[in-house]
């Protein structure tokens, strides 16, 4: 059977167009302010020059849209005609503004027309909630015949930090509040008949991320519509943490075909994101082209079919019944339960299927048992039901063994065999990177639908701190297993009001050992207290200088001096309980 990408209609921006047959695009956002038009153009350039497709600038108001205008103009003097998208929140008339100046415009259903974020719950009656939406009809439709008379594609643009409260207060924070947010705006456009429309669908929780966006896709499809989706994962973070979790993200849904453009969202300089971006496309792409001999493998991404879960690893140790990541011996022949600070907690022989095919059907030795696909025979599958002590290590020969692994994950659970399952991913690569990618792409999609109760990465290239590290990473990525504290951060643009690069590096500084913590950093308002609502404390830029920090949902000290917010963030979580020293 062959991979196939999720056919698309075509949304025409520029002269780049998205979707159909045309290549999965590369894009990022610049972080100069788009008042700055020296920098902005210097940015643009340089992000263009890096290998984005589509460049994007922050339009708090109509100042900053027609300034868009005067950007494109010196851009297309200078013989660069890479498409501009304008990136509105809060301003309709910012978006008009954008619509005669840019190829593309985004905005953000959960603040285009709905009142301003309060975290309140709303009543409606069914005619009330029906005249919401035809608020929302009657500004939208006059913007999008300004797009259609300019030649201008949309972005519709959730994002799961940034649902009205309207969408909230009925469908409360979930995936379905998202899609029917999306499906708000879709079902206009669909009305009057504007074709060139992109979807993204945003968390920075992964699990969120790819329900959401694999609902959407069911709804889309349910009412015959096909746009172009624009991948991401928001506020993914810097570092290692931020590749991972993206990768984790995008690279799950564009192995189940669907993704027509990505970007790579990191708290670090724009140009950063590009060649992350490429890679991971590069990577997830050529485990895309795949065929297989066997014609029952076949994709299957309903995430519905019970998965092979709880299946304690308690036969080794108590501690060890959250998933768990292995380390092979050197010599191959066992392999070692190991702490997030490398300690060892159990060990195991380690046996291929050949080696005990001459055993009886059980024993009473506690060991992993290393199968492949191809090994998942009847007999084999008959002898696994009576075995005991065993954890199933599942390996694959294959580069898009991601298929491979799925299949015979589903073939244990059809033959009703419970034993825990470690998903084994073998990798050449001398860059740390590149292995941290492939890696996330690879075991991503099995642990975010609960189908592997461990990891066992094996990287004789990479160092073995850093090996174990990705693995604790991914686990956390995909929130199977907490290990250290999360940060949530999103990427800089023209709206942040402070050094976010240095700003986390303070706040990792003083929190990083509050293992379990979830930490937003957020350069402004935009998804900053909604996004954080995933968040136990929060960090967001207020103004010039100015910060305002949050306890979960609640803004409890505004706009206190920049010098002072990470001790007074400190304090905060010293307040609340949820502090403790250093060991």
């Amino acid at each position: 059977m062959d991979y196939k990408r999720r056919k698309s209609s075509v949304a025409h921006i520029g002269n780049t167009p998205m979707g159909g047959d045309f290549p999965i695009r590369v894009q990022s956002m610049a972080n100069v302010s788009t008042m700055d038009t020296d920098a902005a153009v210097a940015q643009a350039i340089s992000l263009i020059q890096a290998g984005s497709e589509y460049v994007r600038f922050t339009a708090q108001g109509e100042r900053e849209a027609r300034n868009l205008g005067v950007i494109r103009r010196i851009l297309n003097e200078k013989g660069y005609h890479t498409p501009l998208v304008a990136d509105i929140h809060f301003n309709p008339r910012a978006a008009d503004a954008a619509a005669c100046n840019v190829e593309k415009v985004r905005i953000n259903p959960g603040n285009y027309v709905d009142r301003v974020k309060t975290f309140s719950h709303l009543e409606y009656t069914e005619e009330e909630y029906a005249a919401e939406l035809q608020k929302i009809r009657d500004r939208f439709v006059p913007f999008l015949n300004i797009c259609r008379e300019h030649g201008t594609a949309i972005r519709i643009g959730v994002n799961h930090g940034s649902l009205s409260d309207r969408i909230m207060s009925r469908y409360g924070d979930t995936p379905e509040g998202m899609v029917a947010s999306c499906m708000e705006f879709l079902r206009i456009c669909r009305d009057e008949n504007f074709p060139d429309v992109v979807i993204s669908i945003k968390a920075s929780n992964t699990v969120v991320m790819v329900q959401t966006v694999r609902l959407l896709v069911r709804t889309m499809d349910a009412e015959d519509m096909h746009y172009p989706l624009h991948l991401g994962v928001t506020e993914a973070g810097e570092g290692e943490d931020g590749r991972i979790k993206s990768a984790v993200g995008i690279g799950t849904l564009l192995a189940e075909g669907i993704g027509d453009t990505i970007r790579v969202s990191l708290s670090e300089a724009p140009e950063a994101e590009i060649p992350v971006a490429k890679k991971l496309l590069s990577f997830a792409t050529r485990r895309m082209k795949w065929t297989i001999d066997n014609g029952q493998l076949t994709i299957n991404t309903d995430s519905t079919t019970p998965p092979i879960v709880n299946s304690q690893l308690s036969i080794v140790n108590s501690k060890l019944s959250s998933p768990a990541v292995l380390l092979l011996s050197a010599d191959g022949r066992s392999a070692n339960f190991v702490s997030p600070e490398g300690d060892i907690e159990a060990s195991l022989p380690l046996f291929t299927w050949n080696t005990i095919a001459a055993e009886g059907a059980s024993g009473d030795t506690n060991r992993l048992l290393e199968i492949e696909y191809k090994d998942l025979t009847d007999d084999a599958l008959e002898r696994l039901r009576t075995m005991r002590n065993t954890i199933l290590v599942l390996s694959t020969q294959r580069e898009n063994g991601l298929y491979e692994q799925r299949a015979a994950l589903r073939k244990l659970a059809g033959a009703g065999i419970a034993l825990p399952v470690i998903i084994r991913r073998d990798y050449d690569d001398t860059l740390a990177e590149d292995f941290q990618l492939k890696a996330a792409v690879d075991t991503g999609a099995l642990l975010i639908d609960g189908w592997a109760d461990g990891l066992l990465l094996v990287a004789p290239h990479i160092a073995e701190a850093q090996v174990r590290g990705t693995a604790f990473a991914i686990l956390q990525a995909t929130r199977r297993r907490i290990s250290k504290t999360e940060y949530i951060s999103c990427p800089s643009c023209g709206r942040t009001l402070y050094d976010l690069q240095a700003t986390i590096a303070r706040v990792k500084a003083a929190t990083s050992h509050l293992k379990g913590l979830k930490i937003g950093i957020m350069g402004c308002i935009v998804n900053g207290p909604g996004e954080m609502a995933d968040a136990d404390y929060g960090y967001v830029g207020a103004g010039i200088n100015r910060i305002s920090l949050y306890k979960g949902k609640q803004c409890v000290l505004k706009n206190i001096p920049e010098a002072e917010a990470v001790e007074k963030l400190v304090a905060l979580i010293k307040e609340n309980g949820d502090w403790h020293e250093k060991a």
